[in-house]
């Protein structure tokens, strides 16, 4: 496993992947600290809002914060990001507003944002399915012939997110297939928290999850997940070699759920609070502080001003959450198709016109 930042915040030596890590300046790790903490406020501010009824589900991300910054630190602005519903720390780092995440939990919105200008898709609830999309995205990008140039600011690489339980789907094989087969621009970016809902990776396979593409021939690696120094050498490796046109890899980011898999889920049901307890000891962001008060001249008033900032950040996200006005009905239908479809409208009108007749019954009961 790959590892460059362990636990005590102590720098080790990776061999070939030392030198994306030599890349990284003292303020790029501060801004790494700072993008995590922030992101683990607004976790635990979906949360919060969700016990008190203000969203209707939360899919927390705690303790998968250093594999998402990593990974969305690395990559490019041309990049796609194909996300499940647990990305909210990759939709950070591709400019999605965590109001628009919450109005998307609250049932306000559908996504909430434009995928073709963030080039990040839209959350997907359907386990494994983006997989598929994003190697398809994949194979029309070197269609258009827009990897392998040498060009840095043109070729592209599409990221498909998914976790250990999602291996377990077809859909997962099927995209792994076509990507081999085709010499597709995907990178495969399986986070393994090790639980799949109540079941550890354990059940689910004896092999290695970062070998599961070797039989498509996607060559994988497994980093460790709790070090966003590693997970951002890797993922920038790992993503230039394929947009130069090298074929699909694939990276198992090696984390733990520290809560549970959503709000609707209890896991002091099926797992061993002594192992979680463990894995506190491996927080990303503790082990970056060390090494940030140890090893630069980051000063005390930088952690508290990214504390302050988190603050009002989670200030900001709860006002902007429980003052969303609800949209319009209507809005269901005006965004099927980009352009006006004659079925759409026809059955636009005949469920305002249902939902109109409910007003006439109130005003004659009056």
């Amino acid at each position: 496993m790959i590892q460059m930042l362990t636990p005590e915040g102590e720098r080790v030596g990776s061999g070939e992947y030392d030198a994306f890590a030599a890349e990284l300046t003292d303020e790029d790790l501060r801004g790494f600290y700072k993008d995590m903490v922030l992101v683990r406020r607004v976790d635990a501010e979906g949360n919060a809002l969700q016990r008190q009824g203000q969203l209707g589900l939360w899919a927390p991300l705690l303790g998968q914060e250093a594999a998402q910054i990593g990974m969305g630190r690395a990559s490019r602005p041309q990049d796609f990001v194909f996300p499940t519903y647990r990305e909210h720390g990759l939709a950070w780092c591709r400019g999605v507003p965590p109001e628009t995440l919450l109005g998307m939990f609250r049932g306000q919105n559908h996504s909430g944002w434009d995928p073709q200008a963030l080039r990040f898709h839209s959350y997907t609830i359907v386990i494994g399915s983006q997989t598929l999309h994003a190697t398809g995205y994949a194979m029309g990008i070197q269609m258009d012939g827009d990897v392998g140039t040498g060009d840095l600011e043109r070729d592209a690489v599409s990221i498909a997110c998914f976790g250990d339980g999602a291996t377990s789907q077809g859909d997962v094989s099927e995209a792994l297939t076509f990507a081999g087969a085709f010499n597709a621009p995907v990178l495969f970016f399986c986070q393994n928290n090790q639980w799949a809902i109540s079941e550890p990776t354990s059940v689910q396979t004896p092999a290695p999850l970062y070998t599961r593409g070797q039989g498509f021939g996607v060559p994988g690696v497994r980093v460790d997940g709790n070090d966003p120094i590693a997970m951002y050498a890797v993922s920038r490796a790992s993503l230039d070699s394929v947009r130069a046109g090298h074929g699909p890899m694939l990276i198992e980011a090696y984390t733990y759920r520290m809560g549970a898999h959503t709000t609707a889920d209890d896991p002091t049901k099926y797992r061993d609070d002594a192992v979680t307890e463990e894995w506190k000891a491996k927080d990303p962001i503790k082990r970056l502080r060390i090494y940030l008060e140890n090893e630069t001249d980051t000063g005390e008033d930088f952690f508290t001003s990214v504390d302050e900032e988190a603050d009002a950040l989670a200030a900001r996200i709860r006002e902007a959450c429980v003052s969303m006005v609800e949209p319009d009905v209507s809005e269901i239908f005006d965004n099927v198709f980009e352009d006006p479809h004659p079925l759409i409208e026809e059955e636009k009108a005949a469920y305002l016109d249902y939902l109109d007749s409910f007003a006439d019954t109130a005003e004659g009961a009056r």
